[in-house]
């Protein structure tokens, strides 16, 4: 089946929206609308940003949960300590096919997004804001908000704004991924762990947070900490944002308080009335059965008291007529594709956990199970990211919720149901589905003083390839913004000087589709 999820799917809220607001009006809230829906907000001092974060218990909505205030308070202490301005980064990437609640926001609500992070630049006397993203919808959104603003690149301005386009996979939303991409490097963890807040963008204090977190922020500065706690609950105040897809009628984005039960979000999602199992937390998360669906509520706490997660916010339930391991073996298989092949652990770690999963449900007995056990136990801990990590943790988890299915493929050789894939995998081909949005500048070679020396092919093979010559072919297309980056990069490391950039002649026809699929799309 594997219907991926749009960009935008429907969006829904419990009780009062307050990240949601406005979405009843209009598609999307530019800067006009956004003042008229949530009204202006007045800048904050570092400590009362700080003191509010803390007030509300806010932490990172992205996956990891860490506290928003103890995040601010480091990347303050960094910067006076060192001396140096700090950059603020609003992480927009959902690499996760999913996630869809941080790009929802990106699309309807950028300027909410926008007043939390410009309340943390100007807190912080940051003088660069940059916004990461990964798909097309979102960087044309957050391009226009802030134009909207008068913010830009420019030289000379007071904060100097630009958004970056990253490729669409799971490892390059991770924190130090963005950080690396940010600085002209692949869009890939470094391997090294260094706390942004110490030494992020170009090495310095970086306060990176993801999308809802930034709003939730805007929100809370706008109403104050008390009014903000009286949603939800006492110890988890406030609303989350939910991606709610897998076996259900209608899969949706919806924002609820903490507290809601998760039964009632299922609900209204049109999930079968007794699913087989509910993944929480994504494909990173943990799996929970129908009896722990029951009782848990929406928070972290409850989650993770019957076994699940909040993660990232996704929610997919499985009904009774697929096959849970044949379910998890396709999100097996995409989580080893998405490896960044820079580590055992992840480069083969996870294509033998996939492998292995395939091997029990298909037959190979107890022995196939154990060796499934060992490699799964094996990657945990050793990985240069927290993609292994996550992997084996989706594992585990399917083997230790699933006990039933686990013993009649070991035992039978199977359940006796087929596969329907319920679970949101992106389809073939579809990083060269989606064109990037063009620059309006295209790579240009003086070839009377190129001498081949290859390095601008190392930088963007997106955009240039060696010839059998030895010497560069240079695409006719206009360069994509997201790999404007790169291009001006290789433009540097040119020895010979030989490579430039140059405006693209408006009339010059797009490259074709098959001359694009073989230069490579820049997604990954």
């Amino acid at each position: 089946m594997n219907t991926p999820l749009p960009d935008v799917p429907e969006v829904r809220v419990v009780g009062l929206p307050q990240l949601t607001q406005g979405f009843d009006l209009v598609e999307r809230l530019d800067l006009s609308m956004h003042l008229k829906v949530h009204g202006p907000l007045e800048p904050v001092t570092g400590e009362l940003l700080a003191q509010l974060a803390e007030g509300i218990s806010l932490r990172g909505r992205g996956g990891a949960g860490f506290p928003f205030g103890q995040k601010l308070r480091a990347v303050a202490k960094a910067s006076i300590r060192r001396g140096v301005r700090p950059v603020v980064v609003i992480n927009g990437s959902e690499g996760e096919p999913a996630c869809r609640k941080d790009t929802v926001l990106l699309n309807r609500a950028p300027h909410l997004i926008l007043d939390g992070a410009l309340l943390a630049a100007e807190a912080l006397g940051a003088r660069t804001l940059i916004v990461a993203v990964t798909r097309n919808s979102t960087e044309i959104s957050m391009r226009a908000a802030l134009a909207e603003r008068g913010l830009s690149d420019r030289r000379g301005q007071q904060l100097r704004a630009r958004v970056q386009r990253n490729p669409e996979r799971m490892v390059s939303g991770e924190a130090s991924a963005v950080i690396r991409a940010i600085g002209g490097g692949p869009a890939l963890p470094p391997g090294r762990r260094e706390r942004a807040s110490d030494s992020g963008v170009a090495g310095a204090p970086t306060l990176l947070s993801n999308a809802e977190t930034f709003a939730q922020l805007a929100i809370a500065a706008r109403i104050g900490a008390r009014r903000y706690s009286h949603t939800g609950l006492e110890n988890e105040p406030g609303t989350v944002m939910l991606t709610v897809s897998g076996a259900v009628a209608r899969p949706m984005v919806i924002e609820v308080p903490t507290g809601v039960p998760m039964r009632y979000v299922l609900q209204l999602a049109g999930a079968p009335p007794v699913p087989q199992g509910v993944l929480t937390g994504g494909y990173h998360g943990n799996w929970i059965d129908a009896a722990a669906t029951h009782d848990a509520v929406i928070s972290r706490e409850s989650l993770a008291n019957v076994g699940g997660s909040l993660g990232a916010g996704a929610i997919l339930p499985i009904g009774p007529d697929t096959c849970p391991l044949g379910e998890a073996q396709r999100v097996a298989n995409w989580l080893a594709a998405e490896t960044a092949g820079q580590c055992g652990p992840c480069k083969l770690g996870l294509p033998a956990a996939a492998g292995g999963l395939s091997d029990v449900i298909n037959g190979g007995g107890p022995a196939a199970l154990e060796a499934l056990r060992e490699v799964t136990q094996a990657v945990k801990g050793r990985g240069a990211c927290k993609h292994p990590d996550g992997s084996a943790r989706f594992f585990a988890s399917t083997l230790s919720a699933f006990t039933d299915d686990l013993a009649a493929h070991v035992l039978h050789g199977g359940c006796g149901r087929e596969t329907i894939g319920v679970l949101p995998l992106p389809v073939p081909g579809y990083q060269d589905a989606e064109e990037s949005i063009p620059s309006g500048e295209k790579l240009a070679v003086d070839w009377t003083l190129c001498q081949g020396h290859g390095i601008c092919a190392e930088i963007v093979p997106e955009l240039i390839r060696m010839g059998a010559d030895g010497y560069p072919s240079v695409a006719e297309a206009s360069v994509p913004m997201h790999l404007r980056g790169r291009a001006q990069r290789a433009v540097r490391r040119c020895p010979a000087l030989a490579l430039r950039i140059e405006q693209a002649p408006s009339e010059r026809p797009a490259l074709p589709s098959s001359n694009r699929k073989a230069l490579g799309s820049g997604r990954g």
